[in-house]
């Protein structure tokens, strides 16, 4: 199953489901995996793992 299939099913279970309360946590996290992807090999590192 592709990246982009998880994806998929996951628009249509919030939409199906009515569960939209659910995307802001979905969204917090797919910025906080962000961050931490992006910053991994920078300087910034040290001081984004110290703040969790």
């Amino acid at each position: 199953m592709s990246k982009a299939r998880v994806v998929i099913e996951l628009w249509e279970f919030l939409k199906v489901r009515k569960k939209w309360w659910l995307m802001p946590i979905v969204f917090f996290l797919i910025l906080l995996g962000g961050l931490i992807i992006l910053t991994q090999g920078s300087a910034l590192a040290p001081f984004i793992y110290a703040i969790f």
